[in-house]
């Protein structure tokens, strides 16, 4: 889901004081943490129906759900779209489907907490990426020592699950940069309705497939469904809610505990439990995370100001939120997309 918002607070009303912003902070607070736990609830419902569905079926079953509701709530107008906007609309529907389905299947060989974890090295990478600073050639640092100990070999290392979650953390990483192309062009949040439209067209031959070969049964069914609607429907409020009361830098270091928020998930509700060097390795790379939002704006210098239309872009997954204000607008590369799942 995509939120992406100015970095900047409304106006207070009239006569406000400036004890006035403290309920807006917890309440921002409460939503980012409402938003977190009901993204990694979501995924974790969605794994318990992958014995009788497969990972394939229930991401089916998710984009078709999370499509419809994006679609309903946005209403893209695609008979006025341009060929330089269906572009970046395909290319991003392209994403979300491989992204998607990549995550889910990382996650079902090698557990939640993993598979989000890794997934996060997307975001950030084009963050540091785009950075010459020494703070972020550290983050850099730290969190490809996190990347070998989560990797290390073992003799029951599922590299195939590694690999499959690296791929979703490219994806995110292209999910950013294409995002930031279809900001520019169509206005809203029509491009990422559209392309999560798109997406679960995609996923109709593919889930008729994988839902013809698995049982049908209603309570699987209704886990996906619900997958669907915690991570997309619940996170797309309750962000949009939280950016109106918090600052978008914030938000972005706030959002750096969907990791951890996976590993306990997983671990309460999957049973997915991790070594002491797994858990410091997850602590690792959410520290860099946090670090390099956090720092972002020091590579400024003292005179000059943020550019009042520069903006951040955070999706986790499916990330395709109408934006609270403004519209969308371009991610810029000192400021990682660091929401991590809503993956429609």
């Amino acid at each position: 889901m995509t939120i992406s918002v100015r970095d900047q607070h409304c106006p207070a009303p009239a006569g406000s004081t400036a004890t006035a912003g403290q309920p807006d902070w917890l309440a921002g607070i409460a939503l980012m943490t409402g938003s977190a736990a009901s993204n990694q609830f979501g995924a974790a419902t969605a794994a318990l129906a992958f014995p009788v569905l497969g990972p394939v079926g229930v991401v089916a079953v998710r984009q078709w759900v999370a499509g419809a509701l994006l679609l309903t709530a946005v209403r893209p107008k695609f008979a006025s779209f341009t060929r330089q906007q269906w572009y970046p609309v395909l290319a991003l529907a392209v994403i979300f489907a491989t992204m998607n389905l990549s995550l889910y299947l990382a996650i079902d060989r090698i557990g939640l907490g993993l598979a989000v974890t890794l997934e996060f090295l997307g975001p950030l990478s084009v963050a540091l990426l785009a950075s010459r600073r020494a703070t972020d050639i550290g983050c850099a640092l730290i969190a490809g020592g996190a990347v070998v100990v989560l990797a290390r070999p073992q003799p029951s290392t599922d590299y195939a699950g590694l690999i499959l979650a690296m791929l979703a953390a490219a994806c995110w990483a292209g999910y950013i940069l294409v995002n930031r192309v279809l900001g520019a062009r169509l206005p809203g949040s029509q491009g990422p309705a559209a392309a999560a439209g798109l997406s679960a067209l995609l996923y109709v031959p593919v889930g008729i497939w994988a839902l013809a070969s698995h049982p049908l049964e209603g309570a699987a069914l209704g886990r996906a469904a619900t997958a669907g609607i915690l991570c997309s429907a619940v996170p797309m409020v309750a962000d949009m809610r939280a950016l109106r009361r918090v600052p978008a830098r914030f938000f972005g270091v706030f959002m750096s505990i969907n990791p951890v928020f996976a590993a306990l998930t997983g671990l309460i509700v999957l049973g997915q439990s991790l070594e002491p060097a797994d858990w410091l390795a997850i602590a690792a790379i959410v520290t860099a995370n946090a670090v390099s939002v956090s720092t972002g704006g020091q590579a400024r210098g003292p005179g000059q100001r943020r550019d009042p239309h520069e903006a951040t872009t955070n999706d986790p997954g499916m990330r395709s939120a109408p934006a609270p204000r403004g519209g969308t607008q371009p991610h810029t590369p000192d400021q990682p997309d660091t929401r991590t799942r809503d993956q429609t």
